[in-house]
Order: structure tokens, then C-alpha cells, then sequence
């Protein structure tokens, strides 16, 4: 049976369904900044848009439910000298928002209660920032929070440093040192390890409160930039970055001390813009969006390795994307992602990745817990080396409109049978009674074997077998050992039969044939053997033949010799075991011809092979004659001589192959 076999997964016929455009952020001036940064940023309630403003930096907070044909002028978060690189949002506070700008600070924001796009003043009143970060010597490219404690953040600069700060307290606590400028950052999934990317080519594994980097392996060998992320709770990191050819290119790391990827570098393709990097610890996929263009691909992570499920293809292409928490996506339309790309920085789209389903029931097998609002510690205790995941919540709830409950750490989605074998489910689930004391006491003990009475001395000796008996218990004992398959009719087996080939055991004698041998004491065995030569030796009589023969007039011989007489003390043991004697010498015997026909076929298969061997000599001579006209044939011979000396040996040639 040849045909395709396609992998099982879930996310198989994930697809990407894009906004129309009256439901799209539109009306916005996208930051036109050169520096690599993803421009957008995006939690259940708001977005944060790097904004082109010109006297100082600035950037806009979004309304997610605010859709349609922005206002001109919108209430904008000023109060950085110059232009903002990036920003974020707070995992555990969705009013909490943290700025990096050239002006190498770092601005903590504040988004007010009510926050609208929409007023009635004629100029809209800016946001100021409640808090002011500033340690660093240049500008500030990347923001990053702790994804497992409470008011710690990470900032990358330009003076080559990353920054562990305590927001609480203002101030950096710790500082990791590079060698040239850092591309991209990612947390792991408990808040305790940092991976990076530099220009200087290395992917370093950091632990933050050691302030030193415990793994170090060469990255991507091309000039461009690339990118890194931590794949949630696993000890994974993905990187995207470019080959020394300009091809981008996929690669999956261990951090326990692999140098190289696993599997080596993946290519992907070759576009010039830089791939971003998503991962969705829930479904364990992974999302590639390319600068400059408008095609998602995403990836399942399963056998340590990335298998491609599909890719989102638009004609609008997208230099900035961020994705939605899990706790904020749709679970009614079973929306697994959702993304927000800006198009030509005039507006941002909202594209919902999808997983197929009919039913309108809560779909537990796609909706694993997810990361709730209550961190797994507090920045004091992170500090002092404190390492937890934080809390999950279930999505049912949201489902129910209910307040999200914990759940625990080992909580499993409970699977459903099949429906043809719930029944058989629950009966091997139901456990059988066990035996109870009174039933193990009602257990009659075995008893012991009784003695056989003592004969009567007057008892007759019953005369020996015949030679009809003889052979029925020979046939007897030889059907014990017959194969059971020959009893069975061809309709039986036409039932019976699989799709499997099992292979033909090996030929035993059935009961028949014993009774057949013994009956026909003048001729040998028939054997089937091939027809070279081996017709004339059927005839001949075998030595298991002779030696069947004088068993069978041993055994006619004996009623005429010795009469029936009463004895003292009889026993009719010594004649069965002379019958069991008289059946295994029959049964060793019978294999003499199955050894010397099986020790001929053998030379028969030994003479095959050297047939076939001069063949194919007289095929490569021919073959190499062939060959050796084709080249040496030239203008002496005409044409017609050629093709008629080459069609004659190529006729040879197909009939030693035939």
C-alpha cells in the first residue's frame, strides 16, 4: 500500500484570519526609527505603539476595544528627550507600562483608570510617567519584565550592558557585561536564566544574580541581526538569524551545554528582513514574522525538533508584530494567537490564529492552563534566589465568564475515550473482588494421589496390539504433533485470514500420511522434490521405509507367536511403553528424507547461484562491449553500421537479462 502519511497534530489546520480594515487601529504615525525593535507591544487590555512625534519621544496606549478610524490628535505618554526604542507591559499589572529611549533612560507609566482615545478638550492631555530609570550611559534598545517576578525588569543599552532593576526601589541591582551590542533578550519560563544575542555573533546563556554567563556558543555566522527566545518552561531556546549567504535561517538550542544546534541550522529562506520570534508555551508553537514582509509561518515543537505546520500569507507587509498573552485570546472562536502587525506605519491589523473545531463546547485539549495575574514571587525574594513558576489559571473559566481559578502545577486536561471502547474502559477500570477469607477457607485442599488396588491374580493378560492398533495409535500420537492449520477448511481460512504474511511453518506428517506409510510397506515415500534429476530417486526406498516395515511385521508376528495365558501378576506397562517406543523411532526415522531432500535443494540453490553469477559476467562483458564500440566507432564505419552493430548488441544484451 503506497500513499502519503501525514503527522497527527492539533494545530495541523491552524489558520490565520485576518481584520477588515473598519476593524483595524487605523489613523496612527508609526515610529520611522531605524532601530530593530519590534515597535508594538500588546496585553489583554491595550497596545503600546512607538510614535513619531517630533521635540522628544513618545508613544501611544491603544484600547484594545477601541477599533475603527482613530482621532487625529490622541492623548500620547511624553516625557522622554528623545526618540522611544521599546517598550512593555507588565505581566502581572495591565496598567503597568516601562519605556526604553535614546535619552539612555528607562520611563515607568501609568495607565489611568478609564483611559479613553476618544475626548471632548481640544488638545488631549498627555501622560507623565510615574517613575524614571536611569543608570545607563547610552541608549536604552530593549525592555524586558520578569515573567515570574513581581517589579523586575531587565534593559538593554548601547554601552554593551544589561540591567536587572528592582522598580520598587529604582535602582539597578544587577548589571551583565558584553562585548558589543545586544540584539534581543528573552527570559525563561521561571524568571531565572536570560539568553541573549550580541553583534558579536554569540548566544549567551546568562543566570542574572551569578552576573555571569554560564554557557556560551557561536550563533548565526551572518553580518545582519538576530533574534533569541526562551521557549517557556522547556530548557529550549530558539534563535533566528542569517547564514554567511544572506539565507535566514532557524536554530534550536540546548542550554545545558550543546555547542552546536540541534540538528544544525534550519534554512528558510531568502528574504533580507529580519525574522521576529514568538513562542506560545500552550500550544508549543513557534511564530517566525519576517520584516518587510507579510507571510507568519509557525512551527509545532515536538521530538526536540520543529515541525512546520503553515504559514499566514498576506500581500501587506510589516516591519513591527506583537502577540497577545494567552490569557486574552478568544476561547469561544477557539483562537489559539493573536497577532497585531502594522501595516505601511499608518495602521496595525489584528490577525487570530484559529483551530478549526464544530463544537461550541469549551475545548480543554487546545486551552491548557495559562499564566494568570499573581506572580510566583515577589523582586526582594527573586533577588535572594528565590526560583518559582508562577500560578496558572484555567481558560474554562473565562469561557463561563468566571472569575479565573488556580490550578495546580501538575494538572493534566482530562483526555476522553474512544467511543467504542468506553464500555471496555470502564470494565478494565472496575477491579475485580478479591477472595474472601471464608472462600479461601471453603477451598478443598488437593488430595493426595490414592495407590492403585492390587489386581486380582486371576486376571488375564489382554492379547498385544494388532497391527490395526499399532497404527491407530501411531496415527494418534502423530496428530498430536500435526499442524492444526491443515485440519481447517479453505473457507475457515478465507475468514480468518489479515492483512499480514505470516510465514508457512515448517511441514509435519498429519496422521494420514503415518497411516498411509504403513500401509504401503512395497513403496517409499513420495517427496516432492524439483524436477532436475530427482524424479528417478522417489522410487528408491528410504531407510525410514525398511525400518517401518520391520516394525509392522514385528508387530503382525507377535499374536501368532504368543497366545493369551493367565499370569500371576499382570501389567500391561511394558507393551505401552514398547507402542512409545515403537512411535518415537517412527517419527525420528521420518525426518531421514526430509534431510536429504532439503541437502539437495540446497545444491540446487548452490548451482543457481553460479549460473547467475557467469550471467552476469557475459551481461558486463556484453555491457562493457557495448560501451567500448560507442566510443571507438568512428567515421570509418558508416552510421547505418554503427546503429545496427549497437541494436544487435543491445538485443543480446536484453535477452542474457531476460
Amino acid at each position: 500500500m503506497s500513499g502519503r502519511f501525514v503527522r497527527a497534530s492539533k494545530y495541523r489546520h491552524v489558520f490565520g484570519r485576518p481584520t477588515k480594515k473598519e476593524q483595524c487601529y487605523d489613523n496612527l504615525r508609526i515610529s520611522h526609527n531605524a532601530w530593530d525593535t519590534n515597535l508594538v507591544k500588546a496585553n489583554p487590555k491595550y497596545l503600546s505603539v512607538n510614535w513619531e512625534s517630533g521635540g522628544g519621544g513618545a508613544f501611544a496606549v491603544l484600547p484594545l476595544e477601541e477599533r475603527g478610524r482613530l482621532p487625529e490628535l490622541i492623548p500620547l505618554f511624553r516625557g522622554h528627550t528623545a526618540a522611544v526604542l521599546d517598550t512593555d507591559w507588565h505581566p502581572f499589572d495591565d496598567s503597568l507600562v516601562v519605556s526604553g529611549s535614546d535619552d539612555a533612560k528607562a520611563f515607568l507609566w501609568k495607565v489611568p483608570e478609564d483611559f479613553t482615545l476618544y475626548t471632548d478638550a481640544e488638545e488631549p492631555q498627555d501622560v507623565a510617567p510615574i517613575a524614571k530609570l536611569s543608570g545607563h550611559t547610552r541608549k536604552i534598545g530593549h525592555t524586558l519584565f520578569n515573567p515570574a517576578a513581581a517589579n523586575v525588569l531587565a534593559t538593554a543599552s548601547g554601552d554593551y550592558t544589561i540591567k536587572i532593576w528592582d522598580i520598587e526601589a529604582e535602582k539597578p541591582n544587577l548589571t551583565l557585561k558584553h562585548g558589543d551590542i545586544i540584539q534581543s533578550l528573552s527570559w525563561s519560563g521561571n524568571g531565572s536564566m536570560l539568553v541573549t544575542t550580541c553583534r558579536d555573533k554569540k548566544v549567551r546563556i546568562w543566570d542574572p544574580r551569578q552576573e555571569r554567563a554560564v554557557q556560551e556558543m557561536a550563533g548565526h555566522p551572518g553580518a545582519k541581526n538576530s533574534r533569541v527566545v526562551w521557549m517557556g518552561e522547556h530548557d529550549r531556546v530558539a534563535t533566528t538569524g542569517f547564514s554567511k549567504m544572506s539565507d535566514r535561517q532557524l536554530g534550536l538550542w540546548d542550554i545545558r551545554g550543546g555547542k552546536e544546534p540541534l540538528g544544525g541550522f534550519k534554512k528558510l529562506d531568502s528574504i533580507s528582513g529580519v525574522c521576529m520570534p514568538f513562542w506560545d508555551d500552550g500550544t508549543q508553537c513557534l511564530y517566525l514574522a519576517g520584516k518587510g514582509d507579510g507571510n507568519i509561518r509557525y512551527f509545532e515543537y515536538e521530538n526536540d525538533k520543529f515541525e512546520f505546520l503553515a504559514e499566514y500569507k498576506s500581500t501587506d507587509p510589516q516591519r513591527g508584530i506583537a502577540f497577545l498573552p494567552k490569557r486574552g485570546v478568544n476561547v469561544h472562536e477557539n483562537e489559539v494567537m493573536r497577532a497585531y502587525k502594522t501595516v505601511n506605519d499608518t495602521y496595525i491589523e489584528p490577525v487570530s490564529f484559529i483551530v478549526p473545531r464544530r463544537a461550541e463546547v469549551f475545548q480543554a485539549d487546545i486551552f491548557p492552563p495559562a499564566v494568570g495575574l499573581k506572580p510566583a514571587m515577589s523582586a526582594k525574594e527573586w533577588f535572594d534566589g528565590k526560583e518559582a513558576s508562577p500560578p496558572k489559571i484555567s481558560l474554562e473559566d473565562i469561557y463561563n465568564n468566571q472569575e479565573p481559578s488556580e490550578v495546580p502545577a501538575d494538572f493534566q486536561p482530562p483526555k476522553q475515550p474512544p467511543k467504542e471502547n468506553a464500555a471496555l474502559s470502564q470494565k478494565s477500570a472496575t477491579p475485580s473482588p478479591a477472595p474472601t477469607a471464608k472462600a479461601t477457607a471453603a477451598a478443598p485442599a488437593p488430595e493426595p494421589a490414592k495407590e492403585a488396588a492390587p489386581v486380582n491374580q486371576a486376571t488375564t493378560v489382554k492379547p498385544p496390539p494388532s497391527v490395526n492398533d499399532t497404527k491407530s495409535a501411531m496415527a494418534d500420537a502423530a496428530a498430536k504433533f500435526a499442524d492444526k492449520a491443515e485440519e481447517s477448511s479453505s473457507e475457515d481460512d478465507d475468514d480468518n485470514s489479515s492483512f499480514e504474511e505470516i510465514p508457512k511453518p515448517t511441514e509435519r506428517f498429519s496422521a494420514a500420511a503415518v497411516a498411509s506409510r504403513m500401509e504401503e510397506k512395497t513403496h517409499g515415500p513420495q517427496l516432492s522434490l524439483p524436477p532436475h534429476g530427482l524424479a528417478a530417486k522417489q522410487e528408491r526406498e528410504t531407510p525410514a521405509a525398511k525400518e517401518i516395515k520391520q516394525l509392522a511385521a514385528t508387530s503382525s508376528a507377535k499374536p501368532e507367536e504368543k497366545k493369551p495365558t493367565p499370569i500371576s501378576s499382570p501389567s500391561p506397562q511394558p507393551q505401552q511403553q514398547t507402542s512409545k517406543n515403537v512411535i518415537t523411532s517412527s517419527l525420528t526415522t521420518d525426518m531421514g528424507p526430509i534431510q536429504d531432500s532439503l541437502h539437495e535443494i540446497k545444491q540446487l540453490l548452490s548451482q543457481q547461484t553460479r549460473t547467475l553469477a557467469v550471467q552476469n559476467d557475459k551481461i558486463a562483458q556484453l555491457t562493457a562491449e557495448v560501451d567500448t564500440l560507442k566510443t571507438r566507432v568512428g567515421e570509418a564505419r558508416s552510421s547505418r553500421d554503427k546503429d545496427e552493430r549497437i541494436r544487435q548488441l543491445e538485443l543480446e544484451l536484453e535477452q542474457s537479462r531476460s
